[in-house]
């Protein structure tokens, strides 16, 4: 899947970019939609079939190895772990940067959980496939400042 941008011979692909109907940008629009309406069915359907999670990238308290969640079914239980255990979630981004069937969001995660509010900052990348199916999901976050972020909601 290409965008109309990407199919304009007329310029370079890095050139005049479709930033609402790129792959990337629409399949993370699609995650972020599903989350959001905490359809755990339509969101594991975004991925492909051998896409990967890695929420935050590294050790952390979802993934003590760091090694991410690849496949359906462990996808499917980073859902159970991490986004079934929330109230809501809102994905506040301050930049988007696009560079070919990738996108780049710069800005917090709010988490909404038992009560509490917690806010993990970083840089947050999805990744399409040519079909627009998610291959990647990447959240490059610290684990230490969201906690000590944890307040009363």
């Amino acid at each position: 899947m290409t965008s109309a941008a990407q199919q304009d011979s007329s310029q370079p692909a890095y050139l005049g970019i479709d930033r609402e109907n790129n792959p990337a940008v629409v399949a993370g629009r699609r995650s972020r939609e599903a989350v959001a309406a905490r359809d755990k069915e339509a969101w594991l359907d975004n991925f492909a079939a051998d896409a990967k999670v890695e929420d935050p990238v590294g050790p952390s308290m979802f993934d003590e190895r760091g090694v991410g969640f690849q496949g359906r079914e462990r996808i499917s239980q980073f859902w159970d772990l991490s986004i079934a255990t929330t109230e809501s979630i809102d994905f506040v981004f301050d930049d988007e940067i696009i560079c070919g069937n990738e996108v780049a969001y710069v800005g917090k995660i709010v988490t909404h959980i038992a009560g509490h509010v917690s806010e993990a900052h970083g840089v947050f990348t999805y990744r399409a496939d040519d079909e627009g199916k998610l291959s990647a999901l990447r959240a490059f976050w610290e684990v230490e400042k969201t906690i000590n972020s944890v307040r009363p909601a």
